[in-house]
């Protein structure tokens, strides 16, 4: 996957000081999450760049092989989840391409807040816990962390102290919520700054987790 990300953007409507990428779950795309922004209701919201990636189309194998947007194969829906760990790795760097766009403005790397949902999450997490310039933060949306044994080795240092928001539903039955525990308690365990919630929903963002992730990005973006 040597290309650029499409995205969809909402561009600031004053002067550009932070930037928020945010990544769509399986099959989704760019346009998922944009009617969002309104609803988190954020103080600095005039000074954000939102950028809403598509993930790239490829075949799914728990799909039939389907062509849908990706951003990494799913090869069995066990509790475990085995998916294609190299996609991960791929889509991170196209991830990473975007961070970088953003600082090449001149946008300050600690003005960069990661955001996914499910797999978003997924790519979300790898690319901000490896990436070597410190970021504003992350937000991991009814997900889990299938990399985090790879990762461990690459884990970065300035990265080591960004808050990281962690929200699940209690009913999720694509993303078990045993699997998204797994990962807060192993992140938890390694001393970053992450903190958990959940909430009685599927897979999906409730009302209660909107407001929670507002908080949480107005604590970072003040």
């Amino acid at each position: 996957m040597n290309y650029e990300l499409s995205t969809i953007d909402i561009h600031p409507e004053s002067v550009h000081k932070y930037s928020v990428i945010w990544l769509h779950g399986l099959g989704a795309d760019g346009s998922d999450f944009k009617g969002i922004v309104p609803e988190l209701h954020l103080t600095a919201e005039p000074n954000i760049h939102f950028i809403f990636p598509n993930a790239p189309i490829q075949s799914v194998t728990i799909n039939g092989g389907m062509q849908m947007r990706a951003w990494y194969d799913i090869l069995e829906m066990s509790l475990e989840r085995k998916v294609d760990i190299g996609g991960i790795y791929q889509s991170a760097k196209l991830v990473e391409l975007l961070i970088h766009k953003e600082m090449d403005k001149g946008i300050l790397s600690e003005h960069i807040l990661l955001a996914g949902f499910s797999q978003g999450g997924v790519v979300a997490l790898h690319t901000g816990l490896g990436f070597q310039h410190k970021l504003a933060g992350i937000v991991a949306l009814s997900t889990y962390f299938p990399t985090f044994e790879q990762l461990k080795p690459e884990l970065s240092a300035a990265n080591n102290a960004s808050p990281i928001f962690m929200g699940h539903g209690i009913l999720d039955s694509v993303v078990a919520i045993e699997l998204g525990k797994t990962a807060f308690n192993a992140l938890r365990d390694l001393g970053y700054n992450v903190e958990w919630h959940d909430y009685l929903m599927e897979h999906s963002v409730c009302i209660e987790e909107i407001g929670h992730i507002s908080a949480f990005i107005n604590r970072i973006f003040n």
